[in-house]
């Protein structure tokens, strides 16, 4: 990772990294790619605090992070894209398996985003049997209504009913009862967090309607737990198809990451 001051402005050079195979890749809800003068330019947010990010050349390598301190990038936007992270040596030592070696020269612009646990928890509860464009409706109208999105003791005492306006259907009740467990302090964000990762799961799927999947994205994308492996059904697939045995030994720890690639590759590869 190198950066560069410029009028105001954080110039970063960084090869391990695509805007659109990150910010677009369905593990975050809160970005949307707008018109710019740049190749490819991005708002969103983290905890709250808006960000607009470009891509300023078609084959990558620099981007512009648009009116931020490098106190704010080093502080907050480096660790959430994983700045700090060696892609590179993760790629070189995932592609000691054929597959991933194919998935990682596909898409080698993917990193892992480091989410609040509690937005991450609520997103994908919002998530299940969703699809991304209504995800996304429901997340704006829930800002819409709390004026950015809310944390847990924000949430508390809401009802279903009260979120009926976001339109989210049965996950509302789902919503209501997560929330009540964790201001009630029957779970714990950041006691889960620290659980070794079946256990940290297991807790998480107590929540009424979080399985496996949804228990295991939370893990993975709102705590940095990266081992936690979440499948649907283009995971399912790739390990049908691929790794009937398990994974191979080179993602060990990692694995998580690694299904990062491995699901853009087989949803979009047309493999």
């Amino acid at each position: 990772m190198d950066i560069e001051v410029k009028n105001g402005d954080i110039i970063l050079y960084e090869k391990d990294l695509s805007l659109d195979q990150t910010l677009d890749c369905g593990q975050a809800f809160r970005w949307e790619s707008v018109p710019s003068a740049y190749y490819r330019t991005y708002k969103g947010y983290y905890k709250n605090i808006p960000l607009t990010v470009s891509e300023e050349e078609k084959d990558g390598g620099k981007f512009i992070f648009h009116n931020v301190s490098e106190k704010d990038f080093l502080e907050i936007w480096a660790d959430y894209f994983d700045l700090y992270t060696d892609y590179d040596e993760l790629k070189r030592r995932f592609s000691e398996d054929e597959t991933l070696r194919a998935a990682c020269e596909y898409a080698g612009g993917i990193r892992l985003l480091r989410q609040d646990a509690e937005e991450c928890l609520i997103s994908f509860i919002l998530s299940q049997n969703n699809n991304i464009p209504r995800i996304k409706g429901i997340i704006n109208r829930l800002c819409g209504m709390y004026d950015g999105f809310p944390d847990m003791k924000r949430l508390a005492g809401v009802t279903a009913e009260e979120l009926s306006p976001l339109r989210a259907g049965f996950r509302a009740g789902y919503i209501e009862d997560c929330v009540r467990r964790f201001t009630s302090g029957e779970l714990d964000v950041e006691k889960i967090r620290l659980l070794p990762t079946a256990e940290g799961r297991k807790a998480l799927m107590t929540v009424k309607g979080i399985g496996p999947k949804v228990a295991s994205c939370v893990q993975l994308f709102g705590m940095y737990r990266t081992d936690a492996y979440p499948e649907d059904v283009w995971i399912k697939r790739v390990n049908e198809r691929y790794y009937p045995n398990g994974l191979p030994d080179c993602v060990k720890g990692s694995e998580g990451i690694a299904q990062q690639y491995l699901f853009h590759y087989i949803r979009t590869a047309s493999v």
